[in-house]
């Protein structure tokens, strides 16, 4: 952060962070610790289809983040930003810490799957309104000439949350046996994080509300009923928003939520060192999404959106080739590569986004989008992977579909225009308010 930073702003920061950090960190956890799941709650003779089983269950959170965008959408353009993303925290607190608590498939028979998908539906609801909505929070407390980097703190933040998890699991993993992780070790980062949770409830309470909001509400602009103003007037805006999820979605949740259950069935090397590689990964991402964001300030948003959607549609074949190698240096260089071109699409995303719908209909809006895109491309992501290699028996098929992601995204990416707003390149779109 540069020293122009206002004591504000950093509040602003913090309070669009925290709370993302805390309900990524528990949303993730489910995908790190998938086939701890696939094997308790989901037992089959067939390891691949207890795995395909325990995804399937990680999808049904995304599906029910459409209907989390429709009400916190509604609050929050209605009520405001802030007291719609206090609740979303609270709303992740519970099912997190249940599912620490709930009794396995040997325990309560076809009770345990049940218990847990309506866990992860209730979890998905939360992050319907969570995402998007700290985006909008952070994108509409910034300077017109910082909103890349500004909004880049909502892709930083949720890689900080999922990173953690990811932390969590690799310290688990190799301080604990086999057997204890599985008997009872994979349910304390679940019961911590349900807890943790409260704290970003304390922080968003009191938080400044949105400048843009704000001057919304005092002018008496307020959308009575933004669901059906986004139906009526922002369609093509959804649909952008739709097709730039896919890729955004589709990576992430391929290359670092499924990507450590993917290598270890395809290469021998230990879960420990799988997971830490992971979270190599991650800590990698998450510090290349603000410098892309803060370049995509000076640039504009489209060439960087589209930078990244070129790379990975081309390149992710011959990157998978090393990353499935077995070699661990191959490996690591390959996941690099394909890190630093997700940062390219991740760091501007926020602005490019956001700027799509007008301040009365934003919150609703870019939570519709991006969460229908989710639950189509994202939390779908590793189940498809998954069948892809049971279906075809080609080890390689999820880096085609990581090929198709990127380039249905770069063809609307290409669609985005670039303007001159206050000395930047700027995608088009809303208009800035400065703090």
């Amino acid at each position: 952060m540069n020293k122009s930073t206002t004591p504000a702003s950093k509040k602003t920061l913090l309070a669009g962070a925290i709370g993302n950090v805390l309900e990524w960190y528990d949303f993730a956890l489910y995908g790190y610790f998938a086939p701890v799941f696939a094997s308790l709650f989901f037992p089959s003779d067939r390891p691949s289809a207890s795995l395909i089983s325990a995804f399937g269950v990680f999808a049904v959170g995304f599906l029910a983040r459409p209907l989390g965008a429709l009400l916190f959408g509604h609050l929050g353009d209605t009520l405001g930003r802030r007291t719609a993303l206090a609740w979303s925290v609270l709303l992740m607190a519970v099912p997190t810490c249940l599912m620490g608590l709930l009794p396995t498939y040997e325990a309560i028979g076809a009770a345990a799957p049940l218990a847990l998908t309506l866990c992860r539906f209730l979890q998905g609801l939360s992050v319907g309104g969570e995402f998007t909505g700290s985006a909008t929070f952070l994108v509409e407390h910034a300077a017109a000439t910082r909103r890349g980097y500004v909004g880049s703190w909502a892709g930083f933040s949720a890689q900080v949350g999922a990173l953690l998890g990811s932390g969590v699991g690799a310290l688990l993993a190799t301080s604990l046996t086999a057997e204890a992780l599985h008997h009872w070790g994979w349910r304390i980062p679940f019961i911590m994080g349900g807890f943790s949770a409260v704290a970003g409830w304390y922080v968003r309470t009191r938080a400044p509300e949105s400048p843009d909001f704000d001057a919304i509400r005092r002018a008496g602009g307020l959308a009575s009923s933004p669901i059906r103003d986004v139906c009526l007037t922002q369609r093509p805006a959804v649909a952008k928003v739709i097709g730039l999820v896919w890729l955004h979605g589709g990576a992430f949740y391929l290359l670092y939520v499924y990507g450590t259950s993917y290598l270890a069935t395809v290469t021998a090397l230990p879960l420990a060192t799988l997971l830490a590689l992971n979270t190599g990964c991650m800590t990698l991402l998450a510090l290349l999404i603000p410098l892309t964001g803060a370049w995509s300030d000076r640039i504009g948003q489209p060439p960087l959106l589209i930078a990244g959607a070129a790379g990975l549609s081309l390149l992710s074949y011959p990157l998978f080739l090393w990353l499935t190698s077995g070699d661990l240096p191959r490996m690591i260089a390959a996941q690099a590569l394909l890190t630093l071109l997700v940062a390219c699409y991740m760091g501007p995303f926020f602005a490019a986004v956001a700027e799509l719908f007008p301040v009365p209909q934003r919150y609703t809006g870019l939570s519709v989008g991006y969460n229908i895109g989710s639950a189509l491309f994202g939390g779908t992501a590793p189940l498809i992977a998954a069948l892809g290699i049971e279906w075809s028996g080609n080890d390689l098929a999820p880096a085609f579909y990581l090929s198709l992601c990127a380039a249905v995204s770069l063809a609307v990416a290409l669609t985005l225009r670039t303007t001159k707003r206050g000395g930047q390149d700027r995608a088009g779109g809303g208009r800035p308010v400065s703090i």
